[in-house]
């Protein structure tokens, strides 16, 4: 199960390797749970703050490669047997899900999402500390390339006219019809891609909706199809993170990742005759 209640972390705080992937370091800096370690979405899990980054390539958030991200790795203390939990704010969307999607794609096992995240440790009487740990270095994490399936641009071209291929959007209702657009300078989705927001993989308390309930759902999105012949997206490849978590919640692992996601491909060539609206 990638997941880990609050009540399961609390004895084992001591024991496993804690990232608070929040977004703002000034969060993490008022109160993180004991023995955090910050994995900041702009600094750590993206290149995002790189000179030079355009949008265009790779979207707002685009990967470090690995390397960059095994050198990172071993700064936090992690090797290959080390058991890490992640959490943030927003229910695993904003960047806990990115965080475990990227140490899966190392390769590296023992990795959960705290459900429910930092409200849910609040809640059990787990308090936050302004002391931040300074860990033990590793050698960088063993790997050479991202072993989890992603498609570019160019594929996603190819993917949404396959009917055998299912491309999903989970940024909000709002965002995929153009109502409005926040972030990117254009409005709309990719054609042909259909849309479940990820806020719809939780319970109104911001925890997961059981296994069984996320399964029936997304069985009902792949109308017979495999998960493997789903392409997960969202504006910049954070929060579709979270829908392919809840796919492994599911037990329905496979599904691919697009990177860039709306973000890079309404910059694109491909969007050059206009996004739908």
């Amino acid at each position: 199960m990638p997941l880990i209640t609050a009540s399961e972390l609390r004895p084992r705080l001591s024991q496993v390797r804690l990232l608070d992937a929040r977004p703002v370091h000034a969060d993490f800096a008022r109160g993180h749970l004991p023995g955090a370690l910050h994995a900041g979405l702009e600094s750590h899990l993206s290149t995002a703050q790189d000179p030079g980054h355009d949008p265009a390539q790779g979207g707002r958030h685009p990967l470090p490669s690995p390397a960059r991200f095994a050198t990172q790795l071993g700064a936090w203390g992690i090797g290959p047997t080390t058991e890490v939990v992640v959490y943030d704010a927003s229910g695993g969307g904003n960047a806990a899900a990115r965080l475990w999607w990227m140490l899966k794609a190392v390769g590296h096992g023992p990795v959960r999402v705290l459900d429910g995240g930092l409200a849910a440790a609040l809640a059990e009487g787990l308090g936050l500390v302004e002391a931040v740990l300074t860990p033990a270095p590793e050698p960088p994490y063993p790997v050479s390339a991202w072993q989890r399936p992603t498609v570019d641009a160019d594929a996603v071209e190819a993917l949404r006219q396959d009917p055998l291929r299912r491309l999903l959007d989970v940024r909000s209702a709002e965002r995929w019809r153009g109502d409005t657009e926040p972030f990117d300078p254009v409005a709309g989705h990719i054609p042909g891609s259909l849309n479940l927001d990820w806020k719809e993989n939780l319970r109104p308390e911001g925890r997961f909706k059981s296994p069984e309930t996320l399964r029936a759902q997304y069985a009902s999105l792949l109308g017979g199809l495999g998960p493997e012949h789903l392409t997960v997206h969202c504006g910049s490849g954070v929060t579709a993170c979270h829908t392919l978590l809840a796919l492994e919640v599911a037990g329905l692992p496979g599904a691919a990742l697009y990177v860039g996601s709306w973000s890079e491909w309404c910059r694109s060539a491909h969007a050059k005759t206009g996004a739908a609206r």
